[in-house]
């Protein structure tokens, strides 16, 4: 299976805006859920939001407030990012599990494995 090809990331300032973009076409299957993770060094990788391809449904995690925006067409999965902070500092990787008979698209995507090489987020104060 293909890893993901995540892009978009880069260096801003607190308040700034950034899309990030995930490229994965064998996960365009309706039954699939898509989630977006990030993790900082020394700190295991957190899900920061969910969607489920046959609905649209999404779920947040609660530190993302409104601030993020979890979205797809077609084959791109992307991250919306407003209202940036300093601890929002991290490596951002995208990631696709089939749900199956998973009650929830977080406990489908907790099985993923095949991780790409992220795409780096920096928010200076």
């Amino acid at each position: 299976q293909a890893r993901p090809v995540e892009s978009g990331g880069g260096s801003v300032q607190t308040g700034d805006s950034l899309r990030l973009s995930c490229d994965v076409s064998e996960y365009s299957r309706s039954d699939y859920c898509r989630a977006w993770f990030r993790q900082v060094p020394g700190k295991e990788r957190e899900e920061i939001a969910d969607l489920y391809v046959r609905d649209g449904t999404t779920s947040y995690a609660d530190f993302v407030k409104g601030r993020f925006t979890i979205s797809q067409d077609k084959n791109t999965l992307s991250l919306q990012l407003d209202n940036l902070k300093p601890e929002d500092t991290a490596m951002y990787y995208c990631a696709s599990a089939y749900k199956g008979l998973w009650d929830s698209c977080r406990s489908a995507v907790a099985t993923f494995r095949n991780w790409g090489q992220g795409t780096q987020v920096t928010v200076s104060s």
